[in-house]
């Protein structure tokens, strides 16, 4: 049986959700804020080492300046009233991505969240914020050039923004979609894919135990037979 220690979810559909069923794409990120909480108190019970979940991308800077906003206040929010609980159930929050495009005051609250729950061992989220798989392999590529290493993959491997973090060991999408997104692609090479119909909000803690027990039950190869 195969052991999970490590998810990653591309949390797509919250848009869309919040478009049929509320008239409003902010209240579907909103709903999808709910989830993201329920997945995260399971993932507790079911003893998974790592989190990582696909905040913002490097591409979603394409959005209305106004859900822009709205997110990122979602987020501050967020850690402004959760790090507490977080440190209680012994979290630890990480963030993968380029911070250079958050406010200061944004970049205090993340800072600070991850500085108070450094030493929490459970669980860690690990939050892919303005965050694009492409530009970290380059950046990583750009590390390793200017401290004249040779660009090797173990060397890769410990300049992208997870060098202390194990690869996933399965990725979950939501939204019907059936793409990558830029998200992870040097991490995922062996990781099995799960691709949801459901829209972010509607994915419940059922569904994800469902996909926990099918991929404990998969025969993995990593390239052998």
């Amino acid at each position: 049986m195969n052991p999970v220690k490590h998810v990653a979810i591309i949390m797509d559909g919250n848009g869309r959700w919040g478009i049929m069923n509320k008239g409003s794409r902010n209240k579907g990120h909103r709903a999808g804020l709910q989830t993201i909480e329920n997945i995260i108190e399971e993932s507790l019970k079911q003893k998974i080492n790592h989190l990582t979940l696909y905040t913002f991308s490097t591409e979603n800077w394409k959005r209305p300046k106004k859900e822009i906003i709205f997110l990122f206040k979602m987020l501050e929010k967020f850690l402004l009233t959760k790090t507490t609980s977080l440190i209680k159930n012994g979290i630890r929050l990480v963030v993968l991505g380029n911070k250079k495009k958050f406010s200061l005051k944004l970049l205090k609250v993340i800072n600070k969240s991850e500085k108070k729950t450094l030493h929490n061992k459970k669980l860690q989220i690990n939050l892919a914020l303005n965050y694009g798989s492409k530009e970290e392999i380059i950046n990583a590529c750009k590390i390793l050039i200017k401290k004249d290493k040779l660009i090797t993959e173990k060397n890769i491997e410990n300049s992208l923004y997870t060098k202390n973090i194990p690869n996933p060991d399965l990725l979950i999408r939501t939204g019907n979609t059936n793409r990558l997104s830029n998200f992870l692609l040097w991490q995922i090479a062996y990781t099995e894919i799960f691709f949801i119909k459901k829209l972010w909000p509607e994915f419940n803690v059922n569904d994800f135990r469902k996909i926990l027990n099918k991929f404990r039950l998969l025969k993995r190869n990593f390239g052998s037979i």
